[in-house]
C-alpha cells in the first residue's frame, strides 16, 4: 500500500464512526478534517466528494461489524447453533460506534442519496446470503428441517435483530435486543433445527412449510 493509499484508508476508518453517529448530513467536512488533522484539500485529494466518502466509509463500518458478528462461525459446525451464535454476536458484540450500520444508514438514506442506500441494499443481501447458505447446508445435511424456507428464515432473524436493536436505541437499554435473542433462539431450536428420532424409531412426518 503506498502512501497515497495509506492516507485514504485512514480517512475512511476516521470518518466511518462519524457518519455512523451522525448521519450524511449531520457529518460536515469540518468534523471529517479534526478527525484525520488533514485541511480539506488534503480530503479531497482522495476523493472526488463526501457522497463518495460516505460510501467508502459505509462499507468499511459494515465490513468492520459483519467481522465481529461472524467471528468463531467456521468452528461451528451444527448449522443451528451457528446461528445462534451468530445471534449472540449481534447482542453482545460493539462494533463500529453509533450501533449498526445497516441500520443507520438505511435510515439516513431513506429519503434521498441512491449511492448510499444501493450500498446498504447490497450488504442486507450478503447478510440475507449468508444465513440462507448456513440454513441450505444445514437442510442438505440433515440437521435442519427440510420444510424451512431460508429467505423466509433470513428475513425473521435480520427484522428480529435490526428491529431489536432500534427500540433498544430508543429506550436507551439493551431489554428489547436481548427479548429478540431469546425470540430467535427458542425460534430456531422449535421451527428450524431437524428432529433427530430416537434409533429405531423412523422419522417424523413432515410438517407444513414455514
Amino acid at each position: 500500500m503506498n502512501k497515497g493509499e495509506e492516507t485514504r484508508q485512514k480517512i475512511i476508518a476516521a470518518a466511518a464512526p462519524l457518519f455512523n453517529k451522525q448521519g450524511y448530513a449531520g457529518c460536515v467536512i469540518k468534523d471529517i478534517m479534526a478527525a484525520t488533522g488533514l485541511e480539506k484539500g488534503g480530503i479531497y485529494r482522495h476523493f472526488e466528494s463526501k457522497e463518495e466518502i460516505a460510501a467508502e466509509a459505509f462499507d468499511y463500518a459494515w465490513t468492520v461489524s459483519s467481522a465481529l458478528r461472524r467471528d468463531g462461525l467456521d468452528e461451528i459446525s451444527d448449522p443451528v447453533d451457528r446461528l445462534k451464535h451468530h445471534i449472540a454476536r449481534f447482542v453482545r458484540r460493539s462494533s463500529i460506534p453509533g450501533g449498526c450500520p445497516l441500520l443507520n444508514t438505511g435510515v439516513d438514506s431513506d429519503n434521498g442519496n441512491p449511492i448510499l442506500r444501493e450500498r446498504v441494499r447490497n450488504a442486507l443481501k450478503g447478510w440475507q446470503r449468508m444465513i440462507r447458505t448456513i440454513l441450505s447446508d444445514g437442510i442438505a445435511a440433515g440437521t435442519v428441517r427440510d420444510d424451512v424456507d431460508p429467505e423466509k428464515v433470513s428475513r425473521i432473524i435480520i427484522s428480529g435483530l435490526e428491529g431489536g436493536m432500534l427500540i433498544s436505541r430508543i429506550e436507551k437499554n439493551d431489554l428489547a435486543l436481548k427479548d429478540a435473542m431469546e425470540h430467535l433462539d427458542a425460534y430456531l431450536e422449535a421451527r428450524v433445527r431437524a428432529e433427530v428420532p430416537p434409533k429405531g424409531l423412523a422419522a417424523p412426518a413432515k410438517r407444513r412449510a414455514l
